[in-house]
């Protein structure tokens, strides 16, 4: 709208043509930026109260994987969410008595599901981007994750850093497009620290199993305080929050947290690393029959061939960290021998003080790494080799096969109408992306966080137009910072941004 035909002003009555091209570019301008940002603070406005009991949300018009063979997948669909579930995926649904959510240029899909990540470590974010997992006697290396981030950092944390680290960590994957999570917290040196993991998990508002892993120090009350915790916490199963014993088999006495995991009907996590040591106990365990269904392997690096094959008739799951199995020396990622065994593994980020906890980085490094190994069978000329990983395949590792390793997968992992909605938009339209030309193509190998422009979890909006809701993020960097600053000095550790 002119301004000066509505105020019957007449430009150039009142000063040269010079002046009133410059009024009229500055005015424009102001005019231009005025609504831009009130254009920016109306997208930015979210449907207020999703997931509730009888709130309706339709996202409409999206390209949407629903990673659900029966559902299928659309060029152009929408998706219905009723309260905190699916309730319909299709073209053209009736949107009537629904808030509307454009997803024009969108990718709708589920949430990721991290099925490892090592969160109350978020405050030494790349303090180990250079490290490996144990001195090999290298001077090079004497800065190891062992002996740094277990055994001098982890044993002076306080429940308030456990806290901070947890919520930070948990709120970056939200922001990453990760809706679940196992929360592999090796941290219980007292029942408040295992506490203070929890409260985080749940300020978090992201789905999330609490992996009771070791304690160390006088007050640590592992494996025991697992009753305690379960009654207390894990009386339901209808929250976020769910359970799983840690069950590591480096540790003396590892027994009695398996018999007492199983006595409560939880899942028994473990990590299973060659570099460890850990082989001639794994096979004793394979040998006497003790695996199961509700055994999570973790990485699984280094294990015999006999051991593998009584995991897989087990219907064991496997996690694999494979950008962290490749840099810290765990040993080779076994991407191949799982899915040889018929084992379809789910994907994890591991540890951030070595690699990012995004899933677009875990993705697509399974899928160029099984490639890699592949191609060479076949530029060898070998007349028999794997099949190719496909983008899609790595999304399912990521997405439904680790519902899967967590029992999670009658709540989450796909678009089906009755399981909850953990589902993100990826913004399509991006520079990184556009022109789009196929959708799982796209997620794998051109997307990454940025990408992730909205989060719903269990319905509710936890993440809009590419920000975060409901969340005071200088509030909590400044904990987090504070926290760092804490453990780096008890741990007598100095801190030096440029260390070689």
């Amino acid at each position: 709208m002119c301004i000066y035909c509505e105020s019957g002003r007449v430009p150039g009555a009142e000063g040269s043509r010079r002046d009133f091209l410059k009024t009229s570019m500055l005015v424009g301008a102001a005019a231009a930026t005025s609504g831009f940002l009130a254009g920016s603070a109306q997208a930015q406005e979210a449907p207020a109260g999703t997931g509730t009991e009888g709130r309706r949300v339709l996202i409409k018009g999206g390209h949407v994987l629903s990673m659900d063979p029966a559902v299928g997948d659309f060029d152009q669909a929408d998706v219905m969410i009723n309260g905190k579930l699916i309730e319909a995926v299709g073209p053209n649904l009736d949107a009537a008595g629904a808030e509307v959510i454009d997803a024009a240029g969108m990718i709708v899909m589920p949430g990721f599901i991290d099925t490892h990540h090592h969160q109350f470590e978020t405050a030494l974010r790349s303090f180990l981007a250079d490290g490996i997992l144990v001195n090999d006697g290298l001077p090079a290396n004497a800065i190891n994750y062992y002996e740094y981030i277990l055994q001098k950092f982890s044993m002076v944390y306080r429940p308030q850093d456990v806290h901070i680290n947890e919520l930070f960590g948990s709120l970056a994957q939200l922001d990453a497009g990760v809706t679940t999570v196992m929360d592999v917290s090796q941290i219980h040196h007292s029942p408040e620290h295992s506490d203070a993991v929890i409260q985080a998990l749940k300020d978090a508002g992201r789905r999330s199993v609490f992996g009771y892993f070791e304690g160390w120090g006088d007050k640590a009350k592992y494996p025991m305080d697992a009753t305690r915790l379960k009654t207390t916490h894990f009386a339901s199963d209808d929250g976020l929050l769910s359970m799983i014993m840690g069950g590591e088999i480096y540790i003396p006495g590892y027994e009695n947290a398996w018999k007492l995991g199983r006595e409560l009907n939880l899942p028994i996590a473990l990590h299973v690393v060659g570099t460890f040591g850990m082989r001639p106990t794994f096979d004793q365990l394979a040998e006497a029959g003790q695996f199961g269904p509700d055994n999570i392997f973790i990485h699984m690096t280094g294990m015999s061939e006999m051991a593998w094959k009584k995991a897989a008739d087990a219907g064991a799951h496997v996690s694999l960290a494979v950008p962290i199995e490749m840099q810290m020396r765990h040993g080779m990622p076994p991407i191949q021998t799982a899915l040889d065994l018929g084992m379809q593994p789910s994907l994890s980020s591991d540890v951030e003080c070595t690699m990012t906890a995004d899933p677009f980085t875990l993705m697509r490094s399974t899928m160029t790494l099984q490639r890699a190994f592949v191609n060479e069978k076949a530029l060898a000329g070998e007349k028999e080799f794997p099949a190719l990983l496909t983008s899609r395949d790595v999304i399912r590792f990521a997405t439904l096969e680790g519902a899967k390793g967590l029992k999670l997968d009658k709540k989450t992992g796909s678009l089906t109408p009755g399981k909850e909605a953990d589902l993100i938009l990826l913004d399509a339209t991006a520079i990184n992306v556009t022109p789009l030309n196929h959708v799982p193509g796209a997620v794998v190998t051109l997307m990454e966080r940025s990408n992730v422009d909205t989060v719903f979890v269990a319905g509710k909006l936890r993440k809009y137009k590419g920000k975060l809701l409901d969340v005071d993020i200088a509030k909590l960097r400044g904990e987090l910072e504070a926290s760092r600053d804490f453990i780096f000095q008890a741990a007598g550790v100095p801190r030096d941004l440029f260390r070689a």
